[in-house]
Formats: structure tokens, C-alpha cells, sequence
């Protein structure tokens, strides 16, 4: 264990080196990516610290206590000998937890796909509501919000909207909220004032890092095309949207928004290789067991989850039985009770199968 910790304190010295660098700050994509290095492994680094101190103050009370007649002294360095040997072992704990591999990506960042499911028009509108929730609930945490492909429909509603959600902790409190989210309220075009019932599916895939998948330039079938519909005579005029295709697999991704094609592609690129890795990590979980160790319910698409009662003011999660009145707060972005109630469900649940 103190091997790897020495070299992962090796490695954070290194990268503040690197962050202090010229070349390493202009630019941007590579300061990123070490900064996010090395805010993963900062707490592990502090625990370090902390262990070698109180380790190296262990030996040299005990040698104050060699040859000492003073009493007092002597009980007053015993009793802070017990107390660093306490906090000795205490760190071991914790440096070992900190080192132990996790079984979820919870720092990762996170790609959401928000789609219109029964409901036609209301449906569409919800799936919006949904996307504006969940960008919200990123600005309160301080996470970054990329639009990455959508699929606008009239009166502002989407069929279809995925983006991006970066910053510390994302999956760890979005990954519940994939599943079949349901809404019932009166919709606007109702004139007889009856309560509809839609739905919206959210899907919450951990974005890869470059050595959790290795995709090969021969996976791909890369087309680009004409982009379709609001933009202009310039998206009219140029091929900037892109369709990627994964041979082995069949998935195709595609996206239009951006006019720059290679943007296109990066965006594209991205999706696919985290709903690449999303079907990699299913397959290994149903090898094992047919339940997630950190899932609150199945987690299936198809499974109903949680019912948003406008006329009601309440919403209610169905996996862990909790209904909050407070719909009004939660749907603009306020949904730490909820989010938090559903992390501490998971961890109540592994440790009950210990």
C-alpha cells in the first residue's frame, strides 16, 4: 500500500509542477485534464501527510520517554503515544478505503440523454422541463452544462436532448436518475381542464476516460451531411453535421448543432463512446448478477421511477417510497433532498448485504 501511496504523492508533485508550466497552461484541454488529475487524488495526498507525521512523531516520543524519571512527563507521553497510535491505525483505515478500486465511476463526468416518451406533445414539453431541471441542479453545484445534440420540437418541447455534465461528483448524484420519469398535470391546449398522464425517459451514462475504452479509427463508419432544419443559409451550404456509426456494435450517433464540423464530431465521438461504455459495463453487470450492488431498484429504462403530480404539488420517488411537496423548488433544480435520500438508499443497501 505505502508503495502506491508514495507514488501517487510522487505523481501530485508532479502535476502541480505541470499546472505551473507555460506550456501546460495555455492550454486549456491539458490543464483540464491534469487539474481533474489532481483534484482526484489531493485527499488521498493530505491523508498521506497526515500518516507520515503522525508516524514519524510515534518514535520520537518514545525515544523523550528513554531514560526519563519526570512522572508527570512520563504520563503525559504515554497518554499522547496512545492517542497517535489510535490516529495511526485510524489513517491506515482510511488510506486503504481511499485506495480500495470503486466499483462506480463516482467522480466521473456524466452524459444525460433526456427523451419524450408517451404523451406526444406534453411528453416533449416535460422532456424539456426535465433538461432545464437537471441544469439547474448543475449550476447549484458549481458543474459545468454542455448542450451536446437536440431535437427541438414546437412550443420549446425536445424529443430528444443530450448533454453533458461536468464537474466533481456528477455521476455520484445523477446516476438514479436514469429510468422513466412521469408526469401528470393539465396541459396548456386542454380546454376542459383534464389532467393528462406522459412520460420522459433519462438515461445517465459515465463519461470514459481515454483508458477506459480504446476505440480504433477501423470501428468507424464517419458521413457527414447537410445539417437540417433552424441555422441558416450556412448550414444549408456545408456538410458540418456528422453520423458516426460503430461497426461492431451497430450504434449510430449524430449531431448537427454545432456549424463546425470537427465540433460535430468531438461532441459525437464523446456520446458514443460513453454509450459504448455504458453497454460494455451492463454486459459485465448481467455476467454477474441481475442487480446493481449500488442500485436503488433495478434502474431499468423501462421502470417507472418517480411521478411528478403538478396538480398536487408533490413528487413522488418510487424505488425508495419518498414524496416531497415541494415540486415548485425541485423542478428548478433543487433536488438535493431527493438525490441525497437515493445515495443513502444505496449505501443502505450494500451494507445490509454486507
Amino acid at each position: 500500500m505505502f508503495d502506491e501511496l508514495k507514488k501517487i504523492k510522487a505523481r501530485s508533485e508532479e502535476l502541480e509542477q505541470l499546472l505551473a508550466s507555460g506550456e501546460v497552461l495555455a492550454n486549456m484541454e491539458l490543464c483540464n485534464k491534469y487539474a481533474k488529475e489532481l483534484s482526484n487524488i489531493r485527499d488521498m495526498v493530505t491523508l498521506y501527510a497526515q500518516y507520515e507525521k503522525v508516524a514519524q512523531e510515534i518514535p520520537e516520543l518514545e525515544h523523550l520517554l528513554t531514560g526519563q524519571h519526570d512522572v508527570q512527563f512520563i504520563e503525559l507521553a504515554r497518554k499522547e503515544l496512545q492517542d497517535l497510535s489510535a490516529r495511526k491505525v485510524k489513517l491506515e483505515a482510511d488510506l486503504t478505503a481511499a485506495l480500495a478500486p470503486k466499483e462506480d465511476k463516482e467522480d466521473s463526468d456524466v452524459i444525460m440523454e433526456v427523451r419524450q416518451g408517451t404523451g406526444g406533445r406534453e411528453a416533449a414539453l416535460f422532456a424539456a422541463d426535465l433538461y432545464r431541471m437537471y441544469s439547474r441542479y448543475a449550476v447549484r453545484h458549481n458543474w459545468k452544462v454542455e448542450l451536446m445534440s437536440g431535437h427541438e420540437t414546437e412550443l420549446d418541447g425536445y424529443k430528444e436532448v443530450v448533454f453533458s455534465v461536468r464537474g466533481r461528483g456528477a455521476y455520484r448524484h445523477l446516476r438514479f436518475e436514469s429510468g422513466v420519469h412521469r408526469v401528470q398535470r393539465v396541459p396548456d391546449t386542454e380546454a376542459q381542464g383534464r389532467i393528462h398522464t406522459s412520460t420522459a425517459t433519462v438515461a445517465v451514462l459515465a463519461e470514459p476516460e481515454d483508458v477506459d475504452l480504446v476505440i480504433t479509427p477501423n470501428d468507424l463508419k464517419i458521413e457527414t451531411y447537410r445539417s437540417s432544419g433552424a441555422g441558416g443559409q450556412h448550414m444549408q451550404k456545408t456538410d458540418s453535421a456528422v453520423r458516426i456509426t460503430h461497426i461492431a456494435t451497430g450504434l449510430v450517433v449524430a449531431c448537427q448543432d454545432e456549424r463546425s464540423q470537427l465540433k460535430n464530431k468531438t461532441k459525437a465521438m464523446r456520446i458514443l463512446r460513453a454509450r459504448l461504455l455504458d453497454a460494455k459495463q451492463q454486459a459485465e453487470i448481467n455476467k454477474i448478477s441481475k442487480e446493481r450492488k449500488l442500485q436503488v431498484g433495478s434502474g431499468d429504462r423501462s421502470e417507472k421511477i418517480r411521478t411528478y403530480n403538478f396538480p398536487d404539488r408533490r413528487i413522488t420517488d418510487h424505488r425508495i417510497n419518498l414524496t416531497v411537496h415541494q415540486l415548485d423548488a425541485i423542478m428548478d433544480g433543487d433536488l438535493d433532498e431527493l438525490i441525497d435520500a437515493l445515495i443513502k438508499a444505496a449505501k443502505d443497501r450494500l451494507n445490509e448485504r454486507g
